[in-house]
């Protein structure tokens, strides 16, 4: 542990190493495969089989250990989409989704601190594992995909027309509508960006400051680096936690408006058909 951490933190000048930008280690077909693009491969294909040998082992009675922290988890979220959804039964239709995101999120941040990840693995000057979240590109393709899926479930629940209707809420006689509707659009834009980078600043954040304190801790970076890798534990949790969080309120948000939208359009069109009468 002392030699991962020293190579961790250690550099040709005696300083810490700090890397935030991810590194080329070969390409396929034309296509740069970076370090973390690697890593992530490998934490999902992980993360599935941990979880599919929990579902696997799930039964109607109540087990200890990991599989009742997982179903722990799963019925917070599921809890959480209720709550903001006002309804059970969507809340178990878009739990697999949301769950799915939150364990992604939770176990590719803890996975990011394990031994040997980071400078401890080098290919040349080129280290072979970085945490995938600690790359903003990992983070954007996450959060990229989040609002993606938010935006499909949202069309499915009220329609394209309902969707692309509530971001124009207001009688669309006005010039103000069309210009409010324009920035609501923009906004499903900076959501992306939003999840992403509050998401990557702060594991990386996390992972700079145990290099750090590896690095000043010297012969005792073990004891040095170990309060903050218990913290950035728990601030990986909070990350997964926020990212889902936020993922559902945007879904719950968008459904709530398509149906405003729709009670705003019938009470325009009655309007107009007691005009005509």
């Amino acid at each position: 542990m002392f030699n991962l951490l020293s190579t961790f933190a250690a550099t040709e000048n005696g300083g810490p190493s700090i890397h935030i930008t991810p590194s080329e280690l070969f390409t396929v077909g034309g296509i740069s495969i970076s370090n973390s693009m690697l890593y992530g491969v490998i934490s999902s294909l992980v993360i599935i089989i941990i979880l599919s040998a929990i579902a696997r082992r799930m039964t109607i009675r109540p087990k200890r250990g990991v599989i009742q922290l997982t179903e722990i988890g799963t019925e917070f979220i599921i809890s959480t989409i209720e709550n903001a959804m006002g309804s059970r039964k969507k809340a178990v239709r878009y739990a697999p989704f949301f769950a799915t995101a939150f364990f992604f999120v939770l176990l590719t941040n803890w996975f990011g601190l394990l031994p040997g990840v980071g400078d401890a693995i080098t290919l040349g000057e080129t280290i072979v594992l970085r945490p995938f979240t600690a790359d903003l590109n990992g983070t954007l393709a996450a959060s990229t995909v989040m609002i993606f899926m938010v935006q499909y479930f949202s069309i499915k629940e009220g329609g394209f027309k309902k969707h692309i209707r509530h971001y124009f809420a207001g009688s669309l006689k006005n010039p103000l509508t069309y210009l409010l509707g324009i920035f609501e659009i923009f906004t499903e834009f900076t959501r992306v960006f939003s999840l992403a980078l509050r998401l990557f600043l702060n594991i990386v954040i996390g992972k700079t400051i145990i290099a750090i304190f590896t690095y000043l801790g010297g012969f005792a970076a073990p004891i040095t680096a170990l309060p903050f890798i218990i913290l950035e534990l728990f601030v990986g949790a909070l990350q997964a936690y926020i990212f889902a969080m936020l993922c559902i309120m945007y879904l719950a948000a968008a459904i709530k408006h398509d149906h405003e939208a729709d009670e705003i359009y019938e009470y325009e069109m009655k309007k107009l058909e007691t005009k005509h009468a």
